[in-house]
């Protein structure tokens, strides 16, 4: 099956490193052109722009907080001057803040909400009113729009110790599917992928070594996830191989959200 979103702008945030810069390599890669969103990380988001440009595909990188709206609403302005459209979300900026929850400031937990979960919405919100005044452009895509929510495992599995991460992850899965059942008359596809541990410089001392030894205990698979896996999967949901799915999410975690430890303890 061979996807192609060529004539498609995608927007990408978190989009300096990991998961984000994996998913607009194979976006770009697809034919898509990409806004490459970051925060504080602009060279590393400069540089992969300027890598896809010399590749023949088209990139740009737009700096902004994703917590606060006039951020959001000039990275979506900026979007459309650059590229003129919109047709694809990948809502994917996050961060953690990880304490136990008697030991947690307030300060932690409203910016982790603020980034993982507001910043999810008001990236939405900006997109579908895009899609909205676009509607479907024939022959590009079946859809109006395409938003992809990037959440976690831990939107179902608890975490103690990251009692923010984990509730903010809970609030992006019914936030998609609240706004999926708003929209998807509309023929905007909003849809959420879950991943569980993958390989990024953020995640290296979990993945490594002895720590990587007892990370494979959770994983059913027998290996640790990597960028790729999740980007082949933002590639799918983007295109029109993915018409009729419509607010899933799709766990991409060598089954950790099967809860392995249970296996011979019923």
């Amino acid at each position: 099956m061979l996807i192609s979103l060529n004539q498609q702008v995608a927007l990408i945030t978190g989009a300096s490193s990991g998961i984000g810069a994996g998913a607009a390599k194979a976006l770009a890669a697809a034919g898509a052109a990409v806004v490459l969103n970051y925060n504080s990380q602009a060279a590393p988001a400069e540089e992969l722009a300027r890598q896809i440009n010399a590749q023949g595909g088209r990139a740009i990188a737009i700096g902004a907080d994703v917590a606060k709206e006039e951020d959001v609403e000039r990275l979506f302005a900026q979007t459309l001057e650059a590229f003129g459209s919109l047709d694809i979300l990948v809502a994917n900026s996050g961060l953690q803040k990880d304490s136990s929850a008697v030991d947690m400031s307030l300060a932690d937990w409203n910016q982790v909400i603020g980034v993982n979960l507001t910043g999810q919405f008001l990236c939405a919100r900006a997109a579908l009113r895009i899609f909205n005044r676009q509607g479907i452009r024939e022959g590009v895509s079946r859809a109006a729009g395409k938003i992809i929510h990037m959440s976690s495992v831990h939107q179902r599995i608890p975490w103690a110790g990251h009692v923010n991460y984990a509730a903010s992850k809970g609030g992006v899965d019914m936030l998609m599917q609240s706004l999926a059942q708003e929209v998807s008359h509309q023929r905007i596809r909003i849809n959420g992928i879950a991943p569980g541990a993958i390989r990024t410089a953020i995640n290296q001392a979990a993945t490594e070594g002895a720590a990587a030894q007892e990370l494979l205990k959770l994983i059913p698979y027998g290996r640790i996830g990597d960028v790729e896996d999740i980007a082949n999967a933002v590639v799918f949901l983007a295109s029109d191989a993915s018409d009729y799915i419509v607010g899933t999410t799709l766990f991409i975690d060598g089954g950790m959200s099967l809860y392995p430890e249970f296996r011979g303890n019923g």
